[in-house]
């Protein structure tokens, strides 16, 4: 356990319980347990920061997930394996990553994200359909898209850059799998399951978490995950709108900070 104040113990476990809510309900939870851990500890280096993150941030998904599995219509196979390419790309992505400036890829994520809260915004339908997890039209074809480009796709980004990995592949989800919204956020917690494994066990290799600090903080990770998901199974993929919009216009406000300070 690094040498810290009580006071920031306190701040870094509420920070934790708030991104695994988030997390559960959209994803984007990075957004805020990650720079809490930044500012709460500036001395530890980098790698020991991002090590614990995902030690923290795993154990929330995982009981989102689980949460998920059991009341929505989640293909758990299906997500399995968009999972699978997801760490595979992970992998590949953070193979790259020190040859991959972050300065030219901000720019670029910005104008996607605010594309695409535009797009939500005007397609109200968006992530409506699909009731019962299996929307007409999602062929053979369409699931093996969202395994490659989903997945691997995804999964190269989280490796590359990271942010907001768990609020694109909601996105990704609805728009190849036509699932609702609350699916889409289910199917999308079982892969960041798969995609933060791959990620923590190469930390923990290297050793680089944390593990007292990461266990305290998980187990508020892990409430703020599980109310996040029952609370998008009761109010459903509207509510979930709601906060994917706030999420989507944090990020773009982030990227925008981290691109004019860079």
């Amino acid at each position: 356990m690094p040498d810290i104040t009580l006071t920031t113990l306190v701040v870094l476990c509420l920070a934790a319980a708030a991104a695994g809510w988030i997390d559960a309900v959209v994803g984007g939870g990075g957004l805020l347990l990650l720079p809490a851990l930044l500012l709460g500890l500036p001395h530890l280096p980098a790698a020991q920061i991002l090590g614990t993150n995902k030690a923290v941030a795993i154990v929330g998904t995982s009981g989102a997930a689980v949460t998920y599995a059991r009341k929505a219509p989640v293909k758990v196979g299906t997500a399995i394996r968009i999972g699978l390419a997801a760490l595979a790309g992970s992998m590949t992505g953070a193979f790259f990553a020190a040859g991959i400036s972050s300065e030219v890829l901000r720019p670029v994520i910005m104008v996607v994200l605010v594309a695409v809260a535009a797009f939500v915004m005007l397609r109200p339908q968006f992530g409506r359909s699909a009731e019962d997890g299996t929307a007409p039209g999602v062929t053979r074809a369409r699931t093996v898209t969202a395994i490659v480009l989903v997945g691997g796709g995804i999964g190269l980004y989280d490796g590359l850059f990271g942010p907001g990995t768990g609020t694109f592949l909601v996105l990704a989800l609805t728009a190849v799998l036509h699932l609702d919204l609350v699916t889409a956020s289910a199917t999308a917690k079982i892969v960041n399951v798969c995609t933060n494994g791959g990620a923590l066990a190469m930390f923990a290799y290297q050793g680089n978490v944390l593990w007292q600090l990461a266990a305290l903080m998980a187990v508020f990770n892990l409430a703020g995950g599980l109310f996040g998901a029952r609370m998008a199974l009761r109010k459903g993929s509207e509510f979930v709108r709601g906060v994917l919009l706030v999420v989507v216009f944090s990020l773009v406000a982030k990227l925008a900070f981290d691109q004019w300070h860079a």
